[in-house]
């Protein structure tokens, strides 16, 4: 569909030329961006149609000011009207008026988690792993039941007591019998005195990993580091809000923010050099 992409956007623009007598200066302007915007738009087929998700690209383009935002989703619509009228069935994703926010948390980088974890002991390294390889919220991970952990998956209760089931690595099973074997638990991960550990105590145990390597670190932005490497390693979207329990697909592009690596390798696939039509 990208290929065709560059095909009907030439015709487009020559329609807006001849048909509809724009200047050379506004072809242009609406070949700029749209130039620009299919370098982050996300391109998925559903039911028999096309949907251009815009979530990415409203993402990079969130710190402009309202008035060009506007113009540059203006001619994305016209685009997608044009393609319409040529019958092949488009739609829009992440069109509406939307607030992103201006700050995001901000991965932590695996090898600075590896060099947190070498100073940890055994349940703080547990917790660590916990959220890093899981991606769950601290409330999930501190309501983790035993029953809930089997050798391949681990059952969450998220909210709104949606459950979900994640994939477990081997290495975070066997950190996990290594645990277990170590530590007197009974119905919950993580306990003391028979009680579950509270969200608080958890915080702070990170908060205190990640202070000996002078990080500042909360476990949000360990659950962001979760899904940052699987889109950057190429996960589907769909699947990686799945897995962090989000209703909505929006929600998970813009707490990821979609980063830079995992556009270049969308752009490089897309648009390879020895493209004819480039």
């Amino acid at each position: 569909m990208r290929k065709s992409i560059n095909k009907y956007k030439k015709e487009f623009l020559v329609s807006l030329e001849e048909y509809r007598g724009y200047s050379e200066l506004t072809v242009k302007t609406y070949a700029d961006v749209l130039g620009e915007a299919f370098q982050y738009i996300e391109i998925v087929q559903e039911d028999g149609h096309t949907v251009f998700n815009l979530m990415p690209y409203r993402i990079y383009i969130a710190g402009l000011n309202a008035k060009t935002i506007s113009k540059k989703l203006s001619a994305i619509r016209s685009f997608v009207e044009f393609l319409n009228e040529q019958g092949l069935h488009v739609a829009l994703q992440a069109d509406e008026s939307i607030k992103v926010a201006k700050t995001l948390p901000k991965p932590v980088s695996h090898a600075h988690i590896l060099e947190a974890l070498s100073q940890s002991d055994l349940q703080e390294k547990l917790l660590a792993v916990m959220l890093y390889t899981l991606g769950l919220r601290i409330s999930e991970l501190a309501s983790l039941e035993l029953h809930n952990i089997t050798n391949e998956w681990i059952r969450v209760i998220g909210k709104g007591n949606k459950q979900r089931d994640i994939p477990l690595l081997g290495t975070t099973r066997a950190l996990i019998d290594e645990y277990l074997s170590t530590f007197v638990v009974k119905k919950f991960l993580f306990e003391k005195n028979g009680e579950r550990l509270s969200e608080n105590s958890l915080r702070y145990m990170i908060t205190k990993i990640f202070k000996r390597v002078a990080l500042k670190v909360t476990p949000h932005q360990l659950r962001h580091s979760y899904a940052s490497s699987l889109l950057n390693g190429g996960a589907p979207i769909v699947d990686v809000s799945e897995l962090l329990g989000h209703s909505s697909m929006a929600t998970t592009q813009i707490y990821t923010k979609l980063g830079s690596a995992l556009k270049q390798q969308n752009y490089n696939k897309a648009h390879p050099l020895g493209d004819s039509e480039c």
